[in-house]
């Protein structure tokens, strides 16, 4: 990316699971990449710590963002953004997902007319009642290059009428993710040890979407099945601190008691204990990703997926309560053939570099805008 002049690409992002899948990117665009954060889910245990541990550089603040409404949240963004862009135009914009960061940046970049890259386009739930259908739909409406995970993430697109040469399918940055902070055997083996674990014999959980931490009675669901499955195997929780609010909101502390409970976990922390973990149970996007590169076994706890190509082999989808329990023990009863089987299986996210692919097309984008007798050409 060296003939593109620095902080020429803006990278846009507001969570922690869009720092984890752009940190390869922004490695690879260099001294190009000017990182923006716009505080939606800033604190030092959620985002802080990651720019360390993920190697990335410091990036450009806004205030006045996190812990706001949505409304208020991309509105703030919007306007802050507007204001970066229009003192120093970036030659593109990416961003990533569906957050309220990557919406915001994608309307930023839209008012100003700079080339705008959307990374983990044509996703889609189909479910009006989720937040980020309505925020991932519009960016791809926006997007001049969508960098489509899969084909059948292109093929959705397609279907909606955004034209093909649009559309590249890169794969996930997900996949480099994961191969690159996954720690090393004997790290991993000492951190097992450290809480008492062994390998293929603890179950992994994470909760925190609204859908299940908003309602006391969803929550409940979900935690005693956890603590009626941690009668038979450990179970293992980093706690997101929203999460422990609502827990104590709803005097549902006592559930806990029969669970492992972590503090939130680095990146690679969580992903050496989710590879070692005979079954996961999680309501998270990025963990139905994950698994599929570690070859472990999931229970989704939604009411609805934009992932379905995780769900052929590697993951089931179940609402809040008893179901939850019932596939996890049919994940376990299938031992260490279907663990094998798993490992054995590619991830349908790609092969690990689609960073360097949605560079080279950022990159032909930029300079399409630099030069615009220069048409950018995209890779089906």
């Amino acid at each position: 990316m060296h003939s593109l002049p620095a902080h020429s690409v803006a990278v846009v992002l507001g969570t922690r699971p869009e720092l984890v899948k752009l940190a390869e990117l922004i490695r690879v665009l260099g001294p190009a990449a000017r990182v923006v954060h716009t505080g939606q889910h800033y604190d030092e245990e959620l985002s802080g710590g990651f720019l360390t541990e993920l190697g990335l550089p410091e990036p450009e603040y806004l205030t006045g963002v996190g812990g706001r409404p949505r409304a208020v949240q991309v509105a703030a963004a919007l306007s802050a953004l507007d204001e970066l862009f229009a003192a120093e135009p970036p030659l593109a914009v990416i961003v990533q997902g569906d957050t309220n960061a990557a919406l915001a940046g994608a309307l930023a970049a839209n008012a100003r007319d700079l080339p705008l890259v959307h990374v983990e386009a044509g996703l889609r739930s189909h479910d009006r009642a989720m937040p980020e259908e309505h925020n991932r739909v519009l960016i791809d409406r926006l997007a001049d290059l969508l960098c489509a995970a899969t084909p059948d993430n292109r093929a959705l697109l397609l279907a909606e009428g955004l034209p093909q040469e649009r559309i590249a399918v890169t794969g996930n940055p997900v996949v480099e993710a994961v191969r690159d902070h996954l720690p090393p055997a004997g790290d991993r083996a000492a951190l097992l040890a450290a809480h008492g674990l062994a390998p293929d014999s603890y179950l992994l959980a994470t909760v925190h979407r609204p859908e299940n931490t908003d309602d006391p009675a969803a929550l409940r669901a979900v935690l005693t099945e956890l603590a009626g499955l941690a009668s038979e195997l450990p179970v293992v929780l980093p706690l997101h601190p929203r999460t422990r609010a609502r827990i104590e909101a709803a005097g549902l502390t006592g559930l806990l008691d029969r669970l492992t409970v972590l503090p939130p976990a680095g990146y690679g922390t969580f992903l050496a204990l989710a590879r070692h973990a005979a079954v996961l149970v999680s309501d998270s996007g990025g963990v139905q990703e994950e698994t599929t590169v570690l070859g472990r076994p999931l229970v989704v706890v939604r009411r609805s997926t934009e992932r379905p190509e995780a769900m052929a082999d590697f993951a089931e989808l179940v609402a809040p309560g008893p179901r939850i329990g019932a596939a996890v023990r049919r994940r376990l009863a299938e031992g260490t053939p279907g663990l094998d089987r798993l490992a054995s299986l590619p991830s349908p996210y790609g092969d690990g570099t689609a960073s360097r692919r949605i560079a080279t097309l950022t990159a032909r984008l930029a300079v399409a805008r630099a030069v615009p007798d220069r048409a950018p050409a995209l890779a089906a």
